[in-house]
């Protein structure tokens, strides 16, 4: 009896099933009933929290949040704008740190350690320490101090007051949020600068052994071979980027949701505002793949 044999595409595709079916099954297990949960929260009213009576007030929650209260739209937009000037910069820097770590160097393993190193201290309670996000308020009133003092005193970079005034209000305080951005964006690049790394090693030494017998430059090799077999790997740095600064605790939409969830305890305004922020995350991630899937090269690609 002749044994049938599977086909290459079949084992692939075998294998690209069975690495992401513990995250299946973690999903099934774990997420999905509080996912669903969450969804029919969202188009509820809890009436009695005790036995989790609801009452059905469809799109009520969703429109409340976008013409009555008055605090969602703002830590919203400001989720956003710190999302999209956060991002070019993080993809730039990991992938600039990452070409200089994948060269021949001394102690290359050790300057890779360093910059993943504020991953691991970084997460949590952690970043909030680090960030002073757990600064005591009263404690600030009573000492009198001014924000800029306070922020002078924990380290970080202050413009000058004048080179503020040369600047003027406005371009100063884009200067100013920079630098003080400047910090989260160092911490927040390590896993980017790992993959960066891995798509680097990826690449054939015979392509830049090629072009430079023809004459290329380094700088050349970079816009002509690196950087068109970089750009699936700065896409799906693009969308973990994405994701990890739209939940990461500092996020002000993140901070709304969860008083409204938890400590004001409208858990159907609370279940319908998550909703809304991951419809947007997931439309943007959709138009991350849809701009940059005309400029993605793939090896080998016919």
């Amino acid at each position: 009896m002749k044994k049938k044999r599977m086909s290459l595409e079949r084992k692939t595709n075998l294998e690209g099933y069975i690495f992401v079916l513990p995250w299946i099954i973690g999903f099934v297990a774990f997420l999905a009933y509080p996912f669903i949960q969450s969804l029919i929260l969202a188009f509820n009213e809890i009436t009695d929290i005790e036995k989790f009576g609801l009452k059905f007030i469809g799109m009520n929650n969703f429109i409340k949040a976008f013409t009555v209260d008055a605090k969602f739209i703002p830590a919203f937009t400001e989720t956003i704008r710190d999302t999209l000037i956060n991002l070019p910069l993080i993809i730039v820097y990991s992938l600039f740190i990452a070409i200089l770590l994948n060269r021949g160097m001394k102690l290359k393993g050790f300057f890779r350690v360093m910059f993943f190193l504020p991953v691991l201290l970084g997460t949590g309670l952690i970043m909030k320490q680090l960030m002073g996000l757990y600064l005591d308020d009263t404690l600030i009133q009573e000492i009198g101090a001014s924000d800029t003092e306070i922020r002078r005193a924990a380290g970080a970079i202050i413009l000058p007051d004048t080179f503020m005034t040369y600047l003027g209000p406005d371009f100063g305080k884009i200067i100013q949020d920079s630098l003080d951005k400047l910090s989260s964006i160092l911490w927040r690049s390590g896993i980017q600068i790992i993959i960066f790394i891995g798509g680097l090693q990826s690449i054939p030494q015979s392509l830049y052994e090629s072009a430079y017998c023809d004459g290329a430059t380094a700088w050349e090799a970079f816009w002509k071979i690196t950087l068109p077999i970089m750009t699936p790997i700065i896409l799906i740095n693009i969308v973990y980027t994405l994701i990890d600064w739209f939940t990461s605790i500092d996020n002000k939409i993140m901070e709304y949701i969860t008083d409204i969830s938890f400590k004001q305890m409208q858990l159907s305004y609370g279940s319908a505002l998550g909703w809304i922020f991951f419809i947007f995350i997931s439309i943007l991630i959709g138009l991350a793949f849809l701009l940059m899937g005309r400029f993605i090269v793939y090896i080998g690609e016919k």
